[in-house]
């Protein structure tokens, strides 16, 4: 399986990361160029640097000969939180930062799972949010493809600390399989999906979250894609209902599709 880890000159943290993988870990410079940047090598790795923004590289699958995509990335919020973090991408509906409309991109739910995890050993005791947060922009990709990022503010983008974790965490995933889980499609509740963090240490894999803010678009076809675009069989449907509207519309439909589900409370 061959890997390519994307880093952005858009982007404060990603150079950062990127800084900190060609410190940490041996990685040998080929004579490979991509986008007018050298392109890094270790084993079945590669790591490649672009000009654009990461949320904007669309279709770069098609560029690159890769089996699975790790964007290393930023992650911006007005409240300011310390947060390390992971997620799949895709639009439930108008593509506004990237992406195509309605589009969701290939969920690689053990991986998010592992990621979590091993964020969570190294970030323990500090002062670290480990968050996954629900599908949401671009780039469109037709490969399994997560983001892996540092939040919230540009002190924290530029944290070395923080950029050393990101980066082992990157490393552990791809260089290891991950853990067996249950893996299962996440409906409701907020953007970083609080109710749903619980579950990665009970054994289970969230891959597509569809939040509270876009059930509107939650059609059947949109539930259809998140099945279908997870690298591994959904065996269960977790519902966040206390952070649900439209409930029986969206029940209506996953009876339809013969989807089992349940609520996270019964975790």
């Amino acid at each position: 399986m061959k890997f390519a880890i994307i880093s952005s000159t858009e982007d404060i943290a990603s150079t950062n990361i990127k800084e900190s993988l060609l410190k940490l870990f041996k990685f040998r410079e080929t004579e490979e160029i991509f986008d007018n940047h050298k392109v890094y090598e270790l084993d079945n790795i590669k790591l490649y640097t672009t000009d654009e923004r990461p949320v904007y590289c669309e279709d770069i699958d098609k560029r690159i000969d890769a089996d699975f995509f790790l964007f290393i990335s930023k992650h911006s919020s007005a409240s300011g939180i310390h947060s390390l973090s992971v997620h799949c991408l895709g639009n439930w509906g108008k593509a506004e930062l990237g992406g195509k409309d309605n589009q969701l991109c290939i969920s690689p739910a053990l991986y998010l799972r592992e990621g979590m995890l091993k964020l969570e050993e190294l970030g323990e005791n500090l002062d670290y949010e480990i968050i996954q947060e629900v599908t949401h922009h671009g780039p469109y990709l037709e490969k399994p493809v997560m983001f892996i990022e540092i939040g919230s503010n540009e002190e924290q983008w530029r944290n070395k600390q923080a950029a050393d974790i990101i980066a082992k965490t990157s490393m552990h995933l791809l260089q290891n399989k991950p853990e067996k889980a249950k893996v299962v499609f996440g409906i409701g509740g907020l953007h970083h999906a609080p109710n749903f963090k619980k579950l990665y240490k009970q054994g289970i894999a969230v891959a597509h979250i569809c939040p509270k803010y876009n059930l509107d678009n939650l059609s059947e076809e949109m539930i259809k894609q998140a099945i279908e675009k997870t690298t591994e069989k959904i065996n269960l449907v977790l519902l966040d209902w206390k952070g649900m509207y439209d409930r029986d519309r969206i029940l209506e439909i996953l009876n339809k599709l013969n989807l089992n589900y349940k609520k996270t409370k019964e975790f």
